[in-house]
């Protein structure tokens, strides 16, 4: 057999705080061909990262050390290389993708500098022959007029945009071994569609070899040769994609498998009272041009959306970044400024002001992405869930308020004892229940859920789309659930409406719109979510 181009043996990671040692990374083992995808999977926490991040020496020492392993890499072994050999192997021999292109781009810096700066490091070369070769790294990964991109910032990209710059950075120096930790798990299907056919071709195009992390055993299925199963800082099964597949032999490689949203959302009910609805929604940013910064044009964020929910249903949003789905619910929710109806429970909000709409924040209320953004670090969860209640009824006795407080957390699946603790100390999906529970501590009639499943694992969020279910079914709530998800919204929405550049192209109940899309593009999002044909539909302009 040939030498690997990369083999982990006996690798151990430790982590030392304040006199504690905790293991992170058990003893684990596993080679990489050259020219081969391995796929190490497993849920948050299993040690994924910790063993990515290890093989370049990228963990935070001396807090992190090594009980035991070598990372062998081309004969030399990487946990024992002196700093400017490791610096001779990043960037040039081993390259890595992270998960959240706009954290690790700099801000500050444009497309062609964050580039050519990885040429400049690894090569003699000169600033036009550099330009030259970011020009070209950019068509290869495939972002349009790449001239016109080279001065950009990170914020002025899409997130398939600014992943394909990282993707151009990792790729700048043709390595032999690309790490991509979690690189689609932040995109919209259609575009993590494009991604993984971008990494598949460029791959045989430079012959490298690959080690893709993820929890997603859909993308897994399609790429990957190879799969290493991790769980609690140990890989429990290794094998060829299709075996793992077809005979999966541990337990927590079944649990994976089987760990999707499932279900159905609680049957519809015509005669269930409207409890919000919109009439030609819009909501237009004006851009401002000239001396003067007059409204030369508008970005169409939200062009003219009708909708209906009633009590115990859900409408299910969908449709990729910049679709206008999250500002379509902050303007039901006249968090921003809109024109054309709005009403709740029959009243029309749209001219309400801030102190008549206060009385109504009761009733709306709102689950973001990330829990762990939108949960103050300084507050402790009894404190988070209960601020509503602070604001919202100051009449009642502290006694009271915290009798509503662990009511809340144990109806979302949380030890009430629990409250005393700090967000930090949570797990994702902890801290996405928390968020719910704040929600559901003042009993509202209307939820607005943005994208509340799509930074957790397959198994957590089947979770959190179960309890969803049960709290909709117990209060009769109306949800609004905005996500690029379609296999959640699939197990949850009752109705759905497929938005592209700030329009409604596509309506319909979940069933007939799964089961009979009608347009292209509701068809390539379906295609991109379920791996079914689908004519392909280019990104929008």
């Amino acid at each position: 057999m040939t030498e690997p181009l990369l083999s982990v043996r006996d690798l151990s990671v430790a982590f030392h705080q304040g006199g504690n040692t905790s293991v992170a990374v058990d003893h684990v083992s596993f080679d990489i061909a050259k020219g081969e995808v391995v796929a190490l999977v497993g849920e948050s926490g299993s040690g994924k990262s910790v063993t990515a991040n290890s093989i370049l020496k990228l963990l935070p020492y001396p807090a992190a050390s090594h009980p035991s392993g070598q990372i062998v890499f081309k004969g030399q072994d990487l946990l024992k290389a002196r700093p400017e050999a490791l610096r001779n192997v990043r960037g040039n021999d081993i390259t890595m993708i992270f998960q959240e292109p706009m954290t690790s781009l700099n801000p500050l810096h444009s497309v062609e500098r964050q580039i050519a700066e990885i040429l400049h490091l690894h090569q003699v070369i000169s600033n036009d022959a550099a330009r030259k070769r970011v020009i070209e790294l950019l068509v290869e990964v495939g972002i349009r007029d790449p001239e016109k991109r080279l001065g950009a910032f990170p914020h002025e990209l899409s997130g398939g945009q600014r992943q394909r710059v990282m993707i151009a950075m990792a790729l700048a120096n043709r390595p032999e071994l690309l790490i991509a930790d979690e690189p689609t798990t932040a995109l919209d299907v259609t575009v993590q569609a494009r991604i993984l056919e971008l990494l598949a071709k460029l791959k045989t195009e430079y012959g490298m070899s690959m080690l893709f992390i993820t929890h997603d055993l859909g993308i897994v299925r399609k790429f990957a040769d190879r799969v290493c199963v991790m769980t609690k800082g140990k890989i429990v099964e290794t094998g060829p994609t299709t075996e793992i597949f077809a005979n999966p032999q541990h337990d927590y490689t079944r649990h994976l498998l089987a760990a999707e949203p499932r279900g159905e959302p609680p049957p519809s009910d015509a005669s269930r009272p409207i409890i919000i609805e919109t009439e030609d929604l819009k909501v237009w940013f004006p851009i401002k041009t000239g001396l003067l910064r007059r409204a030369t044009d508008y970005v169409k964020a939200v062009d003219g959306v009708d909708l209906t929910l009633r009590a115990g249903h859900t409408l299910g949003i969908v449709g990729e970044s910049g679709s206008g789905k999250t500002t379509l619910g902050l303007a039901m929710t006249r968090l921003i400024a809109s024109q054309g109806r709005v009403a709740f429970v029959g009243r029309d909000i749209q001219g309400l002001g801030f102190a008549d709409m206060r009385p109504l924040r009761k009733q709306m209320q709102i689950v973001f992405q990330d829990p762990y953004g939108s949960l103050s670090p300084r507050m402790s969860v009894g404190d988070i869930v209960g601020e509503g209640l602070s604001v919202h009824e100051p009449s009642i006795s502290a006694g009271d308020r915290e009798e509503r407080v662990s009511e809340a957390l144990a109806e979302t699946g949380l030890d009430p004892e629990t409250r005393h603790r700090y967000p930090h100390e949570f797990s994702g999906g902890q801290r996405q229940r928390i968020a719910i529970a704040r929600a559901m501590v003042l009993k509202p009639q209307f939820v607005m859920l943005d994208e509340p499943t799509s930074a957790l694992d397959m198994s957590v969020q089947a979770q959190v789309v179960e309890l969803l279910r049960e709290l909709q079914q117990k209060h009769g709530l109306a949800y609004l659930f905005i996500s690029h998800d379609l296999r959640v919204v699939k197990a949850l929405a009752n109705d759905i409406i497929v938005m592209r550049n700030g329009k409604a192209v596509e309506t319909g109940t979940a069933k007939e719109l799964f089961a009979n899309p009608k347009e292209d593009y509701t068809k390539a999002l379906l295609a991109a979510a379920f791996d079914i044909e689908a004519k392909p539909v280019p990104p929008p302009t």
